[in-house]
This record gives C-alpha cells, sequence and structure tokens, in this order.
C-alpha cells in the first residue's frame, strides 16, 4: 500500500474517533519499507498538527460535508491541503499522490473531487487571507481549548499556542545509577550526535535532531532512556529515601518507575495500573534498566488491592487531557473534547482522596499531570487541601516553572521541556 493511503487510513480512524496515533501508526508503519516511515510519519503528525486549521479551508472548498463512511476521502483531502500548506513535497506531487489514493480506497468517484478541491485551493491562495483573522482559526487548535487557555493564562496562552504547533525535540534521560551525565554527552559527541545539556534536569541532554535508540550508546544495555524534561523531575521531587515504601500509581508506561528506581534502588516500589497491557510496558522498560519493582494490575480510584501497609511516598500520575504533549500527541486536538475536562478533574480528585489515607504520617504525595489547565492542576489540589485538614503543601521553590496558588505549572518550551504540572503534600498526621 502507498505511504498516503496508509496516513489517510489512520487519520480517517481518528476522525471517527476509532483509533488514536498510538494504536493506529504502528500498524501502518510495519507496512512500509523502512525508507517511507519518516514520510508517514510526517503526513499523519503533520496533518493532525495542523487539523483545525485544514478543516476550516477544507469547509470552504467542499459543497456540502462528506458522509462518515468517506472519511477516509475527507481524510485524503486534509493530507493534500497539509502538503501544500506545509511541506516542501512539490505541489504536482502532492496533488497527484494524493488523487491516486481515491482509487486505493476502491472510490474512483472521490478521485475528482480530490483533484477539484486540492487545485481549486492552489489556485486561491488567498483563501486564507479571508478567514477572519480575529478567529482561532490562526492558531489551529480547538476553539473550546483556545478559550480555556485564554481564561487560565491570559499572558501566557499565545506562546503555550504557538508551542503545541511545534515539533517537540527528543530527550534523553542518562541513568545515573550506571553513568555521569557529562561522560555519556562526551559519547554522543564522539559519534558526532549534537545536543545541549537540560536545564533543570541533572540527567537530561536534549538532542539537536531525534535520533534513532539503537544509535544511542547504550540504550539496550539501560544506559539511557528517552523521557521528556519535564517528566524527569518527578523523582527528584519525590526524593525517594533507602528502605522507604513507594507507590507509584497510574504508572504506564514506566519512565518515572524507572527513574525512581535509578534514583533509589533500594525502595520498595509497587507500580499500580489499572491495564494490564500498559502494565507490560513498564515490564519492558524495567527489564531493558535490568530493575525490578513490583507490578500490580488495578484502579488507583478503589482501594480493594491494598493491603493495608502504609506508603512513605506516592507518585500520582494522574490521567489528565495531556494538554501539556500536544506537540508529542497532536490527535489530542481532536480526540479531547470540552467536556472531558470535568469528567477527568472528578476521577483526578477521586484518586487523590482515595490514595491519601494509604500514605504514612509525615509521607509525601507528588501529584502530577501533563496539563496545562487549571481545573485538572491548583484547582483539583487546592480543593483537596481545603477538605483533608492533616495535608500540608510543601511549596517547590525551582527555577522552572511559574508558582500557581497550589503547586507549579510548566509550559511547553521551544526546545525545551513540555507542559507539566506538580504539587508536592505532606501528611501531618
Amino acid at each position: 500500500m502507498s505511504v498516503r493511503l496508509l496516513a489517510s487510513q489512520v487519520l480517517a480512524s481518528i476522525l471517527n474517533h476509532e483509533g488514536s496515533l498510538s494504536t493506529t501508526l504502528p500498524d501502518a508503519l510495519e507496512q512500509v519499507a523502512d525508507k517511507d516511515r519518516p514520510l508517514l510519519q510526517q503526513l499523519c503528525y503533520g496533518t493532525l498538527r495542523f487539523l483545525p486549521r485544514l478543516q476550516v479551508i477544507a469547509e470552504q472548498l467542499l459543497h456540502k460535508p462528506l458522509k462518515k463512511k468517506d472519511m477516509d476521502v475527507q481524510a485524503s483531502i486534509l493530507l493534500g491541503l497539509y502538503q501544500l500548506l506545509e511541506t516542501r513535497i512539490p505541489a504536482h506531487a502532492a496533488i497527484r499522490e494524493t488523487v491516486e489514493v481515491s482509487v486505493e480506497l476502491k472510490k474512483p468517484w472521490a478521485k475528482g473531487l480530490v483533484n477539484g478541491v486540492l487545485r481549486n485551493f492552489q489556485r486561491q491562495p488567498e483563501l486564507l487571507e479571508e478567514l477572519d483573522p480575529r478567529s482561532d482559526f490562526r492558531f489551529s487548535h480547538p476553539k473550546w481549548l483556545v478559550t480555556r487557555l485564554k481564561k487560565d493564562w491570559p499572558e501566557l496562552y499565545p506562546q503555550i499556542l504557538e508551542q503545541n504547533n511545534q515539533q517537540p525535540p527528543m530527550t534523553l534521560r542518562v541513568n545515573l545509577s550506571q553513568n555521569n551525565r557529562e561522560i555519556y554527552a562526551d559519547k554522543l559527541t564522539q559519534q558526532g550526535v549534537d545536543f545541549q545539556l537540560a536545564n533543570y534536569s541533572d540527567a537530561g541532554i536534549t538532542l539537536d535532531k531525534a535520533a534513532d535508540v539503537d544509535d544511542l550508546p547504550g540504550f539496550r544495555e539501560g544506559s539511557v532512556s528517552i523521557q521528556d524534561e519535564a517528566a524527569q523531575l518527578a523523582a527528584s521531587l519525590l526524593a525517594p529515601q533507602s528502605g522507604d515504601r513507594v507507590l507509584d500509581a497510574c504508572a504506564a508506561p514506566g519512565g518515572k518507575t524507572g527513574h525512581l528506581l535509578e534514583h533509589q534502588n533500594d525502595i520498595h516500589c509497587l507500580a499500580l495500573d489499572i491495564s494490564d497491557d500498559r502494565l507490560a510496558k513498564v515490564t519492558e522498560n524495567l527489564q531493558r534498566l535490568g530493575l525490578n519493582c513490583q507490578l500490580q494490575q488495578a484502579d488507583a480510584a478503589e482501594n480493594d488491592w491494598w493491603d493495608g501497609q502504609p506508603f512513605d511516598r506516592i507518585l500520582l500520575d494522574a490521567p489528565c487531557s495531556a494538554t501539556g504533549v500536544i506537540r508529542r500527541n497532536p490527535d489530542i486536538k481532536h480526540l479531547r473534547q470540552a467536556e472531558d475536562i470535568k469528567t477527568l478533574s472528578t476521577l483526578q480528585s477521586k484518586i487523590l482522596k482515595n490514595l491519601w489515607p494509604m500514605l504514612k504520617p509525615g509521607g509525601t504525595l507528588l501529584y502530577a499531570t501533563c496539563s496545562v489547565l487549571k481545573q485538572e492542576n491548583q484547582d483539583v489540589v487546592g480543593q483537596f487541601l481545603q477538605n483533608q485538614p492533616n495535608a500540608t503543601e510543601i511549596a517547590i521553590e525551582a527555577d522552572w516553572g511559574v508558582q500557581c496558588s497550589s503547586g507549579r505549572q510548566l509550559f511547553p518550551q521551544e526546545r525545551g521541556h513540555d507542559g507539566f504540572y506538580y504539587a508536592l503534600l505532606k501528611k501531618t498526621g
């Protein structure tokens, strides 16, 4: 199958809410030659990154909306518009190859439609200028999210939106239990890999250009992992001590679990996740790192799995909207809906309240999300602190992010970390 046919099928499944990039793209990548995989990834990620903008343009060019059963045709139109607007692919090649997708889809009737829409746009690029420049169109984000970010962060929201539309950097976490960061950096230099040392994580190295993991020195031996710098801050904030009993709730895929054990291997760590399939990823990551941890499939919002032994430290990486990592997961722009935020914040509060009795007096709990929305972050923590008399906040003194009414918020940075939120809570009795 052609690259553009596969891209259209991946996009159609997402447009129909029948999958996500993480569930559909891997299978598609297996169906093309190695040399074609970068293009397939670029077409899928790029089209989704600018999807709201592309959809507005498509609506202007189509006389009437296509039916759900023809979402693959809609996807190929969006794919073609993306190539014309955002890539260096010659226009004639982009149009010709995209039009041929209709034949591969066994929908020859759509060939003329796709060709007409793309050539019509090519003839009138001023269509972009005719669209209201004051609208949310220019941000290429769903309107509800622009409104929410503008309300939450009136001075910062343009920067957040702009960074969400950029390609994220590839950041490494050096395993400091095996390596020194400077020594590992020297190995990268010897291999001709350009990089910058991360600003806030003492284990972080950000590559100037993404690399295949097999080209990273010692990756298969556990010398280094792929993890965003913001996520790397969790281990030092929770700071487990020798002999601690530690719970990593909602642990999959295990990046933070591994980092906790690298930070302090002499702990009893329980990694919990609701999904058996996702726990398999934790096992895979820990095996590569040569680390051991107790794994348990269970719901962190329930307590039927708990053996009654309290924990010294708890990491709650709560399920969230993932609005801080949109640049890594651009399908969020389509899959996430405004009403999801209330549902998620309710779940976050439920999990936090459920885990609190499992924490020892004097113990600490680190609440974390990869969201930039106040409703999921400082509002959840603030309400919990108001209602929980034996909970107090430990202020995070740091030179990253911004201080909130509760906790500290990071935003996606150019060639830097993703959006993330942390709040550190102590049990007083």
